[in-house]
């Protein structure tokens, strides 16, 4: 099993999140860091404080060396195409190539209504998603690009400078939807991260992703499938179990999700008790 973590960028403070993610850039164990992708908190007092994901992507590439940075998942519907394929970039020089691009057809109708953001019905979010992630490779891969779909244009279109990953940061397509999101991710995505905590149904999306990929003449070999599991850590005594339960399941990478008000110390006890588990 390989491991990476996650933190909450809500009801904490930025001193307390900075010395997290230096915290885990000094373990190898964990190859990546991930925030969301929210502007209101997802637990607790929903008025309370959340930083902004791609933000605290740039500042935490500048204060990491090592770990891969990535947000879990990227709204698509947040920002357009070209501007989040600039940001991608942006982030990637500035981490020196350690970007993931994690990206996801968004769902969270309170704060789309709150901020004025259309969030259309589900077949034509992902029909924009899908559009999205082409957009994106494109500029982020191509010196000028022409794309003509129903819901992005781009005419001659340049995103400079070019990511230092070539030909394109990795894509972390996130999500449980059996019939567009793992079809999206069996096109285009090195990593899938499945948030199911039933382990059973973990295992069946696997087998419907494998069967995308066999669909569209993808090598399912070539996706890391992740998971994001909530509270894992809070019972080190208990990880050899969780972890053993997810191998199982078909998980690559376990995704560990911090809990809030974490200290730093508590990175490296979390690292002593799964490296065996490695």
């Amino acid at each position: 099993m390989r491991f990476a973590l996650k933190t909450r960028p809500e009801h904490q403070t930025w001193d307390e999140l900075l010395a997290l993610w230096e915290a885990a850039d000094e373990y190898p164990l964990f190859e990546s860091m991930w925030n969301w992708d929210h502007f209101y908190p997802l637990t607790g007092d929903l008025t309370g404080p959340n930083f902004e994901g791609w933000t605290m992507l740039a500042a935490m590439a500048q204060a990491t060396r090592q770990i891969r940075i990535g947000c879990q998942v990227t709204g698509m519907p947040y920002r357009h195409p070209a501007v989040l394929a600039n940001m991608a970039a942006t982030v990637d020089i500035i981490s020196g190539g350690r970007l993931e691009l994690g990206l996801g057809a968004a769902w969270n109708q309170m704060e789309c209504e709150a901020y004025g953001i259309p969030l259309p019905p589900l077949k034509e979010r992902f029909d924009r998603f899908d559009e999205g992630i082409e957009a994106i490779i494109a500029l982020l891969s191509q010196t000028v690009s022409n794309y003509d779909g129903t819901y992005v244009q781009l005419t001659n279109a340049r995103c400079e400078p070019k990511p230092v990953q070539r030909p394109h940061p990795p894509i972390t397509i996130g999500g449980n939807g059996r019939k567009r999101t793992l079809r999206t991710a069996a096109r285009y995505a090195s990593q899938w991260n499945g948030t199911a905590q039933d382990p059973a149904e973990y295992a069946e999306l696997k087998e419907v992703l494998r069967e995308h990929c066999a669909a569209v003449g993808r090598d399912f070999s070539e996706i890391t499938c992740s998971i994001l599991v909530r509270g894992a850590g809070e019972d080190l005594a208990s990880l050899p179990e969780t972890v053993a339960t997810w191998r199982a399941a078909g998980a690559d990478l376990m995704v560990l999700g911090l809990p809030l008000h974490a200290k730093p110390e508590y990175i490296g006890q979390l690292a002593a008790a799964l490296e065996p588990l490695a």
